[in-house]
């Protein structure tokens, strides 16, 4: 996207949550795309909308219904936005240990802060992010994370994969003997 188009949009965003939302209740909105962001992926467009860090857990509660009208305002103008993500604006706290909120078409998802899941990092050349592209364009997974745990989901059925777990805990259980 070019960058006076970003900028316009920044601006027409800014403007949404002005008008939706009562002061105080969003401290600012950014818009990021690849390159501005690690966990923006290439050719995706961000929303990270951020709140006081003392919002507490009503938040949400209190802004649902704000949010998900601008989510899915924001989708019919701007279908390349792909994710709306509220996240407290703390910068004491690393990204990857806020708490999150994302707002779908379906309503709202939680992540981080006490997610099952955890964010791994991993560089890949052309061949591996060639296969995880090509799991998101069969219609396998939505993005390459999900590729990735489709991925590592078919190795854990394998029996070698039980054999090897075995393998490890007896290694864990020698280790702790010494």
């Amino acid at each position: 996207m070019e960058r006076a188009a970003l900028q316009r949009l920044q601006q027409t965003i800014d403007d949404e949550v002005k008008e939706r939302f009562p002061e105080g209740a969003v401290q600012r909105v950014m818009l990021l795309q690849y390159g501005d962001d690690p966990v923006v992926e290439p050719g995706e467009v961000r929303v990270r909308v951020l709140i006081p860090k003392d919002y507490g857990e009503g938040w949400d509660r209190e802004h649902m219904t704000r949010m998900t009208e601008f989510r899915r305002e924001l989708a019919e103008k701007l279908p390349e936005v792909s994710e709306v993500e509220v996240i407290p604006d703390d910068p004491d706290v690393p990204y990857d240990h806020k708490p999150r909120m994302y707002v779908g078409g379906g309503g709202w998802m939680r992540s981080g802060g006490g997610s099952e899941l955890t964010a791994v990092m991993a560089r890949l050349g052309p061949e591996e992010l060639e296969t995880l592209d090509a799991l998101i364009t069969a219609g396998v997974a939505g993005n390459r994370s999900e590729s990735v745990r489709w991925a590592l989901a078919r190795i854990r059925e394998r029996p070698a994969f039980a054999k090897l777990i075995e393998w490890v805990r007896g290694l864990d259980e020698l280790k702790a003997q010494f």
